[in-house]
């Protein structure tokens, strides 16, 4: 199988290194060779971050150049903008519409972008931007902005729902698991 490329990106603090963890172990359990990155970027709460999940039947770096990320995970629409031109050109982005602003709007030196969602369709990607903030909360924690996510990508994977559940049982403390499942399942039938 020809190396498959997921960038997941967002904002520090979100929980974007379970999302890796998680999906790294998926898809090592469907007997594919997995590398996934460190955070590159600002790891502290409200820093940008970045990381990357690529697998196949060899994969010999954890790295994604421009132009060749299959699926962009965005945790913050702004994110999934700045990542773009890593999107190849039939790739999907899979974003959370939930605007957090970075240190230029919250000094006043610049305006967080209006319609973003619109913009990023506008140049051709093909883009599944829901509100995985009101559904994490649904779920019982905005923290759980990162299974929703998860749960909206699983769609995009021809890979049983079953496998996904056994990959979040194994990686999502156990006080967290029910949670973690709901939101899940939330994300996936959005």
């Amino acid at each position: 199988m020809e190396t498959k490329n997921i960038m997941i990106v967002g904002v520090g603090g979100q929980g974007s290194l379970l999302a890796s963890k998680l999906l790294g172990h998926l898809l090592l359990m469907q007997g594919y060779d997995v590398k996934v990155s460190e955070v590159h970027g600002m790891s502290q709460r409200g820093g940008s971050v970045v990381t990357y999940v690529r697998y196949g039947d060899r994969v010999y770096s954890p790295v994604i150049d421009r132009g060749e990320a299959d699926y962009i995970v965005s945790f913050e629409i702004l994110e999934a903008a700045r990542w773009l031109p890593f999107l190849r050109k039939d790739g999907q982005i899979v974003t959370n519409l939930q605007q957090i602003d970075p240190m230029p709007v919250i000094t006043g030196a610049a305006e967080y972008p209006a319609d973003l969602a619109d913009k990023l369709k506008s140049t051709g990607a093909r883009v599944d931007a829901i509100d995985c903030l009101a559904l994490a909360e649904q779920a019982g924690s905005a923290k759980a902005v990162n299974l929703v996510l998860l749960g909206r990508l699983s769609h995009y994977f021809d890979l049983p729902v079953q496998a996904w559940q056994e990959a979040i049982e194994a990686i999502v403390p156990a006080r967290f698991l029910e949670l973690n499942k709901r939101a899940f399942e939330l994300g996936r039938n959005a």
